[in-house]
């Protein structure tokens, strides 16, 4: 059974590159398009500029981890996609989770 919080249609995945709207921090680019669902859908995106297998999928655990703790301070009926950037890498737990926390707050996601 597919979990319904994950975005994973084509489609979706457009709608959000032509129609949403974007943040930047450090770490992490937020782009976020309203939906007409009652809950989030969530995608984590490390391209290879940020690296190897082995550093794409440790920013896209820290990234998830971060989204995980501050999941139920965020407003619902949206889709949200997490662009790791390239000094993402490098980041600590601590440094990704602030980069976060600032896009959420710029983005006014923030309930």
């Amino acid at each position: 059974m597919r979990r319904p919080d994950v975005l994973r249609d084509n489609r979706d995945f457009k709608r959000l590159k032509s129609k949403g709207k974007s943040v930047g921090s450090k770490n992490l680019v937020l782009i976020f398009y309203k939906n007409d669902l009652d809950f989030n859908r969530y995608a984590v995106l490390a391209s290879k500029k940020v690296g190897n297998s082995v550093k794409r999928n440790r920013v896209r655990r820290l990234i998830k981890e971060s989204l995980r703790t501050q999941k139920q301070d965020i407003k619902q009926g949206y889709d949200i996609l997490f662009i790791a950037r390239s000094q993402a890498a490098r980041a600590t737990f601590a440094e990704v989770s602030e980069s976060m926390n600032i896009t959420l707050t710029r983005s006014g996601l923030y309930q």
